[in-house]
This record gives C-alpha cells, sequence and structure tokens, in this order.
C-alpha cells in the first residue's frame, strides 16, 4: 500500500488528522512532526510515499522549507497552515502544489484527505485536452499532470474526436474554441450527436472577448466554460467540480442498473442493453440466445436457515455467473430467478454452454455457518426472437416450466 507523508507540529491538530485519516482510501498514513523527522523518514524508504501532507509553518521549517523538500523530490504535496496571504497562495500555486487548505476547522481537514483521495484516482482518469496552440496545450497538461492524471493531446478538433473514437475510458474533454479543421464548437456538437450515449464531461475553453462564446459551447453541449487567461485555481476548481459531477451521475446510474444485493446488474440493465442486442439480431438476421434461469427450491433456503441464508444463496449464485457467463449480458431479474442474453450463439452452443453452467452450479460446494447447501438450478432457453425481448423472455420462461416439471436441475431449449 502506497503512503502519504503528514507532517504537523500541533499536537492538536496532529491528533485531529490522525483520527480523520481513516477517510484515506488506499493510502496508508504516515505521520511526522518536523521537517527533520520527514526527512528521516521518507529518505528510509522514498519509493513508497504516494503523497505529502504538510504544515506550511514548522519550528525547523518556518518558512514553508518542507514544501519546497517535498516538492523537489516530486511528491505532490496537499498544503496546511493557519493563514495564507495572497502572494504566499500564488507563490504556492506556482511552486507545485496541488493545493493548499486553511486550518478552519473538522471541514478543513477532511477537505484535505478528500483532495488526498481524489488524487489516487486521478491516476486512472483520462483527460483530453484540444488546443492548437503549443504553449497554451503544454501548460494546460502540466496543470493536469500536477494533478496526476493521464493527460491525451490534440492539435485540433479532428484529431480529439480521432481519440475519442479510439479511448471509451476518456473522462473529461477540455477543447479550445479557436482550432483549424474542425473549431470547439463543432466538436462539442460531434460529440453530443454521435456519442449522445457516453458519459463524458466537456470543458470549454477561448480567448475571445465575444459574450456568446460562453452561451454557444454550454448551448453546444458543453458542461462548463472557462475564458483565457485563467487562474491555475480556477483551472482546477472546474476540472474538479466536472469530474467530481460526472462521478454523482455515474454513481446514480450504477444505483439505478445494479441489483442491491448481488452487485450484478439489475432487471432494467438487462432490459435496455438486451433490447438493443434483440434490434440488432433482428437486422442482421443473426443468433440471439435469450435464457432464463432459476434457483431450484429456493424457498426452502429461507425457510429451513432464513433469509440471510437465502441471500448469501443469491451471492453466491451471482459470483457463478460472474466468472461462468461475463462474456455475455446477464443480470437478476426477479427474485431468485436470472436472465443471460448470448449474442451470436444458437440454440444448440447456447444449450451447451448453459448445461456446463447448470453443472458448475450444482457441484460447486458452498457452506453457509457451517452447513453445505445444496444448490441446482433450471434453465430455459430459446433462440426465437419473436416480435421483441419481452416475448422472447417469455419463451424462455416457458421452456424454464417444462425444466421444473421435468424435475428441475436441467436445461430445456427450443
Amino acid at each position: 500500500m502506497q503512503k502519504i507523508l503528514i507532517v504537523e507540529d500541533s499536537p492538536t491538530v496532529l491528533k485531529i488528522l490522525r483520527h480523520l485519516s481513516s477517510r484515506l482510501n488506499h493510502l496508508e498514513p504516515i505521520f511526522a512532526s518536523s521537517l527533520e523527522q520527514a526527512k528521516q523518514i521518507y529518505s528510509a524508504d522514498p519509493s513508497s510515499f504516494f503523497a505529502a501532507l504538510a504544515d506550511f509553518n514548522l519550528p525547523d521549517a518556518p518558512n514553508g522549507e518542507l514544501v519546497d523538500y517535498l516538492l523537489e523530490n516530486k511528491i505532490p504535496t496537499v498544503v496546511l497552515s493557519g493563514s495564507f496571504d495572497e502572494q504566499t497562495q500564488s507563490l504556492l500555486i506556482i511552486k507545485g502544489v496541488v493545493d493548499y487548505v486553511l486550518k478552519e476547522g473538522r471541514y478543513s481537514y477532511e477537505l484535505a484527505f478528500d483532495t488526498l483521495n481524489q488524487l489516487y484516482l486521478n491516476q486512472n482518469t483520462k483527460v483530453l485536452v484540444a488546443e492548437d496552440s503549443e504553449l497554451a496545450r503544454k501548460h494546460i497538461c502540466g496543470l493536469l499532470k500536477r494533478h496526476l492524471f493521464q493527460v491525451i493531446e490534440a492539435n485540433d478538433g479532428q484529431e480529439a474526436f480521432k481519440h475519442l473514437q479510439d479511448d471509451p475510458d476518456i473522462k473529461l474533454l477540455i477543447s479550445d474554441y479557436q482550432m483549424p479543421n474542425m473549431d470547439g464548437f463543432q466538436l462539442v456538437q460531434k460529440v453530443r450527436h454521435e456519442m449522445g450515449q457516453r458519459r463524458i464531461s466537456i470543458l470549454g475553453l477561448s480567448s475571445a472577448d465575444n459574450a456568446t462564446v460562453s452561451s454557444k459551447f454550454i448551448k453546444n453541449g458543453a458542461n462548463d466554460y472557462l475564458h483565457k487567461p485563467f487562474s491555475i485555481e480556477e483551472f482546477q476548481c472546474r476540472v474538479n467540480h466536472s469530474l467530481h459531477t460526472l462521478a454523482l451521475v455515474e454513481k446514480l446510474e450504477k444505483a439505478a442498473y445494479q441489483d442491491y444485493l448481488t452487485a450484478i446488474p439489475n432487471r432494467r440493465f438487462f432490459i435496455k442493453h438486451g433490447r438493443k442486442l434483440h434490434q440488432k439480431a433482428e437486422d442482421k438476421n443473426s443468433q440471439l440466445a435469450v435464457a432464463v434461469l432459476d434457483i431450484d427450491h429456493f424457498k426452502k433456503f429461507n425457510d429451513q436457515y432464513g433469509h440471510e441464508a437465502g441471500d448469501a444463496v443469491l451471492i453466491h449464485f451471482s459470483s457463478l455467473m460472474k466468472s461462468g457467463l461475463s462474456n455475455f449480458l446477464f443480470a437478476r431479474t426477479g427474485g431468485e430467478e436470472f436472465s443471460v442474453a448470448m449474442a451470436g450463439l444458437n440454440n444448440e452452443q447456447a444449450y451447451q454452454l448453459l448445461d456446463a453452467f447448470r453443472e458448475q452450479v450444482a457441484t460447486t460446494e458452498f457452506i453457509y455457518n457451517d452447513t453445505p447447501l445444496s444448490i441446482s438450478v433450471s434453465i430455459g432457453v430459446t433462440n426465437n426472437l419473436e416480435e421483441h425481448l419481452d416475448a422472447q423472455l417469455n419463451r424462455a420462461d416457458e421452456l424454464l416450466y417444462n425444466a421444473k416439471d421435468a424435475g428441475r436441475n436441467i436445461v430445456v431449449g427450443d
């Protein structure tokens, strides 16, 4: 686990920081109370430290010498202080600190730890910068790299759009307005029109004095706008705000499409994406196998061992689906009912795959509270497209009941 070096000389503040350090995710706090102690700790194992939270004024470093030491060693640093004048604030930002936080109470310290957590997450966050001016582009990329983002560069809108097509993991697009080949307005329009379902935040930039530029960016689909030249702090705030808003949307979407108990997709997710697969199969006259799975005698687990046992069975079964059917669309679509859509498989292929999964369920040992539980599943699978997905699911459900009538723990196909 990577470490955070936390340096603070006040015993009271240090006690608070120790308590609040539990907010850190995937990061281990290491504490020091002076410049000398911090140097000793860091020099003993420099490669293990990810970032630092450092007091600006220490008895043996009254003028920010600790911050200078950390930045010289290329350690991303969040600075704490009881007071900052504007000159010091500007100097810290120019030097390259990640952020500075005033010691104004619990909220301030929580903000400092949240900043460190975000810094950790930024390592896996891709940002695309579309800017034709090399000088401006390098400046923007440098600010982003200070916060450990993965940064991708583009000279114009066309190149930027190509990057977006090639890399679905880009989360933020920062686009200048005036660019050759495809300007910022055209780029934003094209992204929103052709990638409408994609979750990406867009920040527009321009040095134009025209007051309508900002509204045009927003109306064309940008989430925010920043006029150049901008202050470094405002740029950082707008980038963080854009990504924070996107993360909230993704979190809400995840809650809407994920089963609360098993953490696999739910019925809403299955229907949404299953309908797309069904339409594609109809358009291309291709195969689509749809199956309904039902855990046999599920009620007995609840009746004999309690509802917690039933929940444990559902979680166990879902984990088997994740490992055995991960290449296909699957979901928990009812209490003990699950569904799978397998594009490209004919009924015989789907039958063989599902029968192997059925065998895996039946032979995998599951122990709940030291009691071995026997689990089996009945499955109905059909390749008859029917008129829509719901009708195909109904057909698979009929085949499932045939499997139940035939004694359970079997697969019945067309």
